[in-house]
């Protein structure tokens, strides 16, 4: 059965428009992105194949291109697709912070660092620099590492937050372990680099650390 013979409520496009995007399961919302189903398997059918191949939906559109391809019906032309949905979801995010204060919006401001970082193969180190009313200015990824570690130089980071005239900033790095737990070495580069900032006047507000499943605050840890 194919789903146009599905009850018109349960088909996934007629479901999100009269219940919402929010009310779709992960294969229902995957299902509206494919768009068809491949010979006797539906487009539901197909997704949810998908979704245990991959083992979760965040899995799937975070896949490498040759990785990702090896799903069941994709290739080379969704792979492109799901490229151009993930860049339009990150620069959504980035206009929905742009001249707003990051500690009124801190959930605004923590769902752009994660769609900029998560999705990390390696180790990078950013900051987000902030006017005096705490106002976004840029977004800079500085450091780049291995799967491990990324070197990050205190020196480099004043540089960058003096050339961007900002008054105030907040870290984010990824662990692609996918854990958000802060390490030893990540509460020991904060707190060198709050000592380093503080002799130019730039304070820093947070160190969020961005895992798969969920995002760390060393200033909600009382770390800063």
């Amino acid at each position: 059965m194919s789903i146009t013979d599905w009850p018109e409520l349960e088909r996934p496009r007629e479901k999100l428009l009269s219940r919402g995007a929010a009310s779709l399961s992960d294969a229902e919302l995957l299902a509206i992105f494919l768009r068809t189903g491949t010979k006797g398997v539906t487009a539901v059918d197909l997704s949810r194949l998908l979704l245990k191949q991959f083992g979760s939906l965040n899995a799937l559109m975070h896949a490498r291109e040759t990785e990702f391809c090896k799903g069941h019906g994709l290739g080379k032309a969704k792979y492109a697709q799901l490229q151009a949905v993930l860049e339009m979801a990150r620069r959504y995010l980035h206009e929905n912070i742009n001249n707003k204060s990051a500690l009124n919006n801190p959930n605004d401001t923590k769902k752009f660092l994660k769609s900029q970082l998560a999705h990390q193969q390696r180790e990078v180190f950013a900051c987000l620099y902030l006017d005096t009313k705490h106002q976004v200015i840029a977004f800079e990824e500085l450091f780049f590492g291995t799967i491990d570690s990324a070197s990050v130089h205190p020196r480099e980071v004043v540089k960058s937050a003096l050339q961007h005239n900002a008054s105030a900033v907040i870290f984010a790095h990824n662990h692609p372990s996918g854990d958000p737990t802060p390490s030893t070495s990540d509460l020991h580069i904060t707190q060198q680099l709050i000592r380093a900032l503080k002799l130019i006047d730039i304070n820093v507000l947070d160190h969020l650390i961005i895992g798969h499943h969920g995002t760390s605050s060393l200033a909600e840890l009382g770390q800063i």
